[in-house]
């Protein structure tokens, strides 16, 4: 399976999703520049945190407007996982392939620590390593991670079974407590915790790599045919 990293200007965790495809799952990577306009040549499309352009209006407002969206939108259409994480995850709620919208923390701090997440949704193509309850720990980084719906928005999430992680405890007062949604197909993953940071026991958990390793999972199933 061949990923690609997608770098906007003020991008900084590229290396990080890079170094989490490569060296812990072992499955091929790219860089692709966000000028460029081509994304066919790749299974999954990954969108790093950062500060895509300085953050200047707000997160991922600008990013949104970039060349590589047109390709993000077929990637999209296809039916190809795409993993937006932080500014990842705030470029795709401007882009409109998330639903929602994403606030200043609740007590205007920017959070930088460990935290434990609670798998909700262990039927998508980004979670079926997980178990449902299971609590796992990943690393946020965020001023601006405090996600809202509103409650019409939130029951279709229920509905739809969209909600693949919630914050165990209350961090930065996201609606019910929600740290990573997909879209109502399945194959786009929005969160703000950083699982590519989670990828190996010397940086403090291993436990974002079944996130990558489910990812893997599923496009196996669906395009490698076993004799």
């Amino acid at each position: 399976m061949k990923f690609a990293v997608v770098v906007f200007p003020g991008s900084n965790c590229d290396v990080d999703m890079y170094h989490a495809i490569k060296d812990e799952l072992g499955e091929g990577v790219e860089y692709v520049w966000h000028n460029d306009s081509d994304l066919s040549g790749f299974d999954g499309i990954l969108i790093p945190g950062g500060f895509s352009y300085g953050d200047y209006l707000r997160s991922g407002s600008i990013a949104r407007f970039s060349n590589i969206m047109d390709s993000i939108y077929e990637a999209n259409k296809q039916g190809k996982p795409i993993l937006g994480v932080c500014n990842g995850f705030q470029i795709l709620l401007e882009a409109g392939l998330l639903p929602g919208a994403m606030q200043r923390n609740e007590k205007l701090k920017f959070i930088c620590r460990h935290v434990d997440l609670v798998v909700e949704n262990k039927d998508s193509m980004f979670t079926s390593a997980y178990e449902i309850g299971e609590v796992i720990s990943v690393p946020v980084a965020h001023g601006e991670g405090n996600y809202y719906c509103d409650e019409a928005t939130y029951e279709k999430l229920l509905e739809n079974n969209q909600v693949a992680f919630r914050y165990k405890q209350n961090l930065n007062g996201s609606s019910h407590q929600i740290a990573g949604i997909t879209n109502e197909r399945g194959n786009v993953l929005g969160m703000m915790p950083h699982p590519e940071r989670a990828v190996d026991a010397l940086l403090g958990s291993a436990d974002g790599l079944k996130l990558f390793k489910s990812i893997v999972k599923s496009w196996r199933e669906a395009h490698v045919v076993s004799s």
